[in-house]
């Protein structure tokens, strides 16, 4: 996963916009990831100033809305890549048209594979913790869907 962390911080108005030349360049990346058979998904983000934050200290749900103090580092995006290596998808990140103050974070999703046996056998109810027959590969949602 590629995570895009903007050059603006947590009090970014909701009506935060990137110019046109910008987003331009930025389909034309996604469009490369699309062609070379490798984006699974992708999307943008509003500003946290427009979103809400969850915590449950204490085990009670409380809800605080956006903008947030202290925050220095957010998230505005995420494209979804399947490539063979991490070196892969490094080298896809540094292919992105991002601004001079953005950054993008690389980060592998966990596969249920990556979990000890003890707890695959816990979340599919199956003795080799393959739920249906099948191999114990694939991210959360794969596990998800097969349960």
């Amino acid at each position: 996963m590629l995570l895009l962390i903007p050059g603006y911080d947590g009090d970014a108005t909701p009506d935060t916009r990137s110019d046109a030349e910008a987003v331009a360049e930025m389909a034309a990346y996604h469009q490369r990831l699309h062609e070379a058979g490798v984006l699974v998904a992708l999307d943008g983000l509003h500003p946290p100033s427009a979103g809400a934050r969850v915590s449950f200290a204490g085990g009670e749900a409380t809800v605080i809305d956006g903008p947030f103090d202290g925050v220095s580092d957010v998230l505005g995006g995420y494209w979804m890549i399947e490539v063979a290596s991490r070196e892969d998808a490094i080298a896809w990140a540094t292919r992105c048209p991002a601004a001079g103050n953005e950054v993008i974070e690389v980060r592998q999703v966990q596969e249920f594979a990556d979990f000890p046996p003890e707890l695959q056998r816990a979340l599919t109810g199956e003795p080799d913790g393959h739920g249906d027959g099948s191999p114990a590969t694939g991210s959360w949602r794969h596990l998800l869907a097969a349960v």
